[in-house]
């Protein structure tokens, strides 16, 4: 749990602190009052990174450096700096100790809902995509210095295509791609597996319908022996890619797909079917996270209780009462109401 957090030259704030409740904080404020600057933040101090602009766009205008500092309910101590000269950097700080990275173990899990994820259902498959991906950098260790490693590999194989390179050189990483491109798939296959086991029952449970919701990962390639035949796949298909300019096979171009009584949801759900099947995701990774953490994560939602009905704020309200929660609104009273234990109201102006 964060109990405090300080910013200094941090995206509008200057120098501005603030303490948190255990349990619902609601931040209020008009437009433009550094609502979701504040959340953002939070997702900072905790995972080190923002879901939105690189590290020198959190620092304020004309300002050479920005500061983060909290505290933890446990007393521990947390601190990230940015600054831009004399080159830009970032730093952490746990207990006095400095990090220039951030592994799994010394971040604080957290969950985030912002408006872009509505977008999940009916967006470009790069975003699910994403949103697995980032799932399993929290939740499996090694799993983010694997994506990094694929991607960087890619790239090679991608450079190489534009080059014109001959098929010789390709074999190297052709065997390196495809043996990356395995874990990844496999790892993604079981997270999706997981979360289909949870996602119909809990979204009858927030829409209170009866409508059929189900997941699946949609693979090229069978999972189980996903390592060879991305192999052959590539050396098949190389003069293609080389007229491509790009890599056509593997995990890099799949996709998660939703359906809804047995239709893809990106063609017939509507905004609060879309709008109702992220938030039942996003309390299943809150669930995977703790089982997978040992530790409670936090939950950010920027603006979510203003767009859902009172059925469907009432039963996520039931799924918020074990979670630190920080929900941005620009009427507090929305959001109130749903709570019967006392919230923590910050204001903004």
């Amino acid at each position: 749990m964060l109990t405090d957090l300080r910013l200094q030259h941090f995206r509008s704030y200057t120098d501005d602190s603030f303490e948190f409740g255990e349990g619902v904080n609601i931040i209020v404020g008009p437009n433009a009052s550094g609502k979701t600057n504040l959340l953002e933040a939070v997702l900072v101090i905790c995972r080190g990174g923002s879901y939105r602009a690189r590290d020198g766009e959190l620092i304020s205008f004309n300002e050479p450096w920005a500061r983060l500092d909290s505290h933890m309910a446990s007393g521990i101590e947390r601190t990230v700096k940015l600054v831009l000269e004399p080159v830009p950097a970032k730093t952490y700080e746990i207990e006095g100790r400095a990090y220039k990275r951030l592994g799994l173990q010394n971040t604080v899990p957290v969950v985030l809902f912002e408006p872009n994820h509505l977008q999940m259902l009916h967006g470009s498959p790069d975003g699910r995509r994403s949103y697995l991906d980032d799932l399993l950098e929290q939740t499996a260790a090694g799993y983010g210095t694997l994506r990094r490693n694929y991607k960087r590999t890619l790239a090679q194989r991608n450079a190489l295509l534009k080059k014109q390179s001959p098929a010789s050189q390709f074999f190297p990483w052709d065997v390196r791609l495809s043996q990356l491109a395995g874990q990844i798939v496999r790892a993604r296959a079981e997270l999706v597996h997981t979360m289909g086991e949870r996602l119909p029952d809990l979204y009858k449970n927030l829409s209170q319908t009866k409508t059929e919701v189900d997941i699946a990962y949609a693979s090229q390639l069978p999972t189980g022996s996903y390592e060879s035949r991305m192999l052959k796949k590539l050396q098949d298909s190389l003069e293609l890619d080389q007229q491509r300019g790009f890599t056509a096979t593997g995990p890099h171009r799949e996709d998660l797909v939703i359906t809804f009584d047995g239709h893809p949801a990106s063609e017939t759900a509507s905004r609060g079917e879309a709008r109702t099947t992220v938030l039942a995701l996003k309390v299943i990774e809150l669930e995977l996270l703790a089982e997978a953490r040992g530790i409670t994560p936090l939950l950010l939602l920027d603006d979510v209780f203003s767009e859902l009905d009172g059925v469907r704020r009432k039963a996520l309200t039931e799924h918020l009462k074990n979670y630190q929660t920080f929900i941005t609104t620009t009427d507090a009273d929305v959001v109130v109401q749903h709570f019967t234990e006392t919230c923590t109201i910050i204001a903004l102006s």
